[in-house]
């Protein structure tokens, strides 16, 4: 009987000693899972910032090998609004720029109907923009894995942005002078906006031309405001749906791999998402994770995003990374996306 009592007593105290391990284990991994998730999203943010990295350094192989920086996106005389997805725009700067980012070969699969795409108008060349590329990912945002439906269907996603500019991608003028694209001799091309803006900008008579353009781009010498204070490529975050074009690697339309409007009332500054920020075609709204937007607008105007805390990554055009804070003033978030606007920058990004 001794024995057998003995042996119970045993029992009920290892039973608790495992108790107590469990539980110290549990408090431990507790404690120790925001450091992983921390070492896991500096980890991404790094990866994210050499992907940016490598699409400014194409950029500027593409300007040496052209003397200017890519077009933002082709559109032939056939498409009657640069903001609709359902016209047959052309290939954007990401897919230009691939024989600089060592895709040479993706590249040639598609050149023929690249080439003549501003002659014949052909969307064949939208084929490459089914191949998922790691460097237009960035690892922070897990939203990608649905591709998007619109256009044809199939795109694959994407998280950058090329900078068109503080002006919204709208057809002719709207507001007055509030537009960056005009139609002239049967071809699309920038109108470097002068704002004289109202309630809507922070600043009046101030020119707003972006980093790249419609159908033609600047050379680095008309970048008056500087290399190194003018943003080239900007963060986006992939849509919630498969028919929101946000996050769109190979798609030439705001939103999808260009960004524009930023600095605006309703697009201020960095990972602002209220609902109808954006002006995205079709878009979902979505502001309580952040992606708001008003889907009855064409594609004009689109908030910089990311899943990174604080703020977004965003690549200049001498090449420079540097991380943007979503405290950063609507005044400057105008002056870094306007090449030519004559400001002085405060450090406040």
């Amino acid at each position: 009987m001794h024995a057998r009592r003995s042996a119970r007593r045993h029992l009920a105290f290892t039973l608790i000693e495992l108790l107590v391990v469990i539980a110290i284990i549990a408090i431990l991994i507790g404690l120790l899972l925001p450091a992983v998730q921390k070492v896991r999203e500096a980890s991404a943010r790094t990866s994210c910032s050499n992907n940016l990295k490598q699409l400014a350094l194409a950029c500027q192989g593409y300007h040496d090998a052209n003397g200017r920086l890519p077009p933002a996106v082709l559109m032939h005389s056939s498409v009657t609004s640069v903001s609709n997805f359902n016209q047959p725009f052309g290939p954007n700067w990401a897919v230009l720029i691939l024989p600089h980012l060592e895709q040479q070969p993706l590249y040639n699969q598609f050149e023929p109907s690249i080439s003549a795409y501003m002659t014949d108008g052909n969307t064949t060349w939208r084929g490459v923009g089914r191949v998922d590329l790691k460097v237009f990912r960035c690892p922070s945002d897990t939203s990608g894995s649905t591709v998007c439906s619109q256009a044809g269907g199939g795109w694959s996603r994407g998280n950058y942005g090329a900078n068109l500019g503080p002006a919204m991608l709208a057809n002719g003028t709207v507001n007055g002078d509030d537009a960056c694209a005009v139609l002239a001799g049967g071809a699309w091309i920038e109108k470097v906006a002068n704002f004289n803006p109202g309630p809507m900008y922070p600043f009046t008579n101030v020119a707003g031309g972006g980093a790249v353009a419609v159908n033609t781009s600047p050379r680095l010498t008309s970048i008056t405001d500087g290399t190194s204070s003018t943003v080239l490529i900007d963060e986006l975050r992939v849509g919630p749906t498969d028919t929101d074009i946000r996050g769109t690697w190979a798609m030439g339309q705001v939103g999808a791999s260009l960004t524009a409007g930023v600095g605006r009332s309703d697009t201020p500054t960095p990972n602002y998402g209220i609902s109808g920020g954006d002006d995205i075609q079709s878009c979902t709204d979505r502001p309580d994770i952040g992606m708001g937007c008003s889907p009855v607008h064409p594609s004009q105007q689109v908030s910089s995003r990311s899943r990174h805390t604080g703020g977004v990554l965003t690549a200049f055009i001498d090449g420079h990374i540097q991380f943007c804070k979503d405290s950063v003033t609507v005044g400057t978030w105008f002056m870094l996306h306007s090449r030519n606007d004559g400001m002085v920058i405060s450090g406040d990004y």
